[in-house]
């Protein structure tokens, strides 16, 4: 008897192009048979940062969907983050292609994190059972799908909400707006066994086996300059604790800020093998690599903090425009902010302040922990 009727064949490894063993028709029989389950569609189109922040509720959508198959639409540019992850059967880039083909499927649940247009409009197109997160009205506004998002909603429209009563990390919050029981689960990200060799081989090369690792990620992503701290602010950082020898210092980044690692490397031409200017140009996985050499990451709210977070660093973060609360370092780190300025958090891409939440960074606190913490290193080392 055939197993196959007009909704395919219950088996996640079917595609209908060729048999998953060689030989085999699955038609008539499967013997490597993958129940497909509750079928799933996330929609995450936001920065990279965001994505990688949206990971963390892929265990709690696993313990309350065991048997289900998770597909995952995102920007091209942030697909490969979600490369070799576990918890997902299939990752889309945004394209027609893949949107016309998701659109002729159906799906028992929808969730969609993103407030935008372009996310809300595609859910619009979709055969859902359910949708969880935000779609679009029939005025073209943006709304929420279900009661469980209507906190989440509020958050884009109250700035009095967002900036100053709130104090939920943004993973409780999109828990909630999935209907998701919340449990604190961390990010979910996984190198792969080619990815950790070229760790391993690249810590013996720069001679990083006997030292404490110090990441600066030092900028952001040019929707949002001011992140990032001024090129002085890294080096008179640097200049503090260069006599530590047990410190080699590895400048991180994007393409963007190429020009800005190497300036700041120059600083310390004298200690060029223990201030690295890493290559920034080798792909996004790549730079994965990179971040992953670290022990501790010293860096701005940018898709490097994520980075540091997924790949479970200790994490010195400093916030600006941005909202500390919304963070959450799994106490492995600290955050640094300004609470009495008025003006902190604002979201704004230009300042009317001088920047003043950035030149009020305590470079001399951020100091002490990168100290605290070598020495926290120094003495598990002697313990063991």
């Amino acid at each position: 008897m055939s197993l196959l009727n007009q909704e395919g064949i219950n088996c996640k490894k079917f595609t209908g192009y060729k048999p998953c063993i060689p030989g085999v028709d699955c038609t008539e029989e499967c013997q490597s048979h993958e129940p497909i389950g509750t079928r799933i569609l996330i929609i995450n189109l936001d920065a990279m940062g965001d994505v990688l922040m949206t990971t963390a509720q892929l265990p709690g959508l696993k313990r309350e969907y065991p048997e289900s198959q998770i597909f995952w639409i995102t920007l091209p540019s942030t697909v490969p983050l979600l490369q070799n992850n576990p918890f997902i059967d299939r990752v889309f880039g945004w394209n027609e292609e893949n949107r016309l083909v998701l659109t002729q499927q159906r799906f028992d649940v929808v969730l969609n994190a993103d407030k935008s247009d372009r996310a809300c409009a595609f859910v619009k197109r979709l055969e859902a059972g359910e949708v969880r997160g935000f779609t679009l009205s029939d005025r073209g506004q943006i709304i929420p799908a279900n009661e469980e998002a209507l906190y989440n909603f509020k958050m884009g429209l109250d700035d009095h909400l967002k900036f100053r009563v709130n104090e939920r990390t943004g993973q409780d919050i999109l828990a909630e707006t999935w209907k998701l029981p919340y449990q604190r689960d961390e990010y979910s990200l996984l190198l792969s066994l080619e990815e950790e060799a070229f760790c391993l081989d690249r810590k013996k090369a720069w001679g990083l086996e006997e030292k404490v690792v110090v990441g600066l990620n030092t900028g952001c992503a040019p929707l949002y300059p001011n992140k990032k701290m001024k090129v002085e602010q890294h080096v008179e950082l640097i200049d503090m604790l260069a006599a530590d020898e047990r410190l080699v210092f590895l400048l991180l980044g994007g393409k963007e800020d190429t020009r800005r690692n190497d300036n700041i490397a120059l600083e310390f031409a004298d200690l060029s093998s223990r201030v690295i200017a890493t290559p920034t140009q080798e792909g996004l996985r790549r730079g994965m690599c990179y971040e992953n050499l670290c022990d501790i990451i010293v860096t701005g709210d940018t898709y490097g903090m994520h980075l540091g977070i997924a790949l479970k660093k200790h994490v010195l973060a400093w916030f600006g425009l941005s909202c500390w609360t919304e963070i959450d370092l799994y106490d492995r780190g600290k955050k640094f902010y300004q609470p009495d300025l008025t003006c902190s958090p604002c979201w704004k891409k230009e300042c009317p302040y001088n920047l003043e939440c950035i030149s009020r960074i305590d470079l001399r606190a951020i100091a002490d922990e990168v100290i605290a913490f070598a020495d926290s290193q120094h003495q598990a080392l002697v313990a063991a």
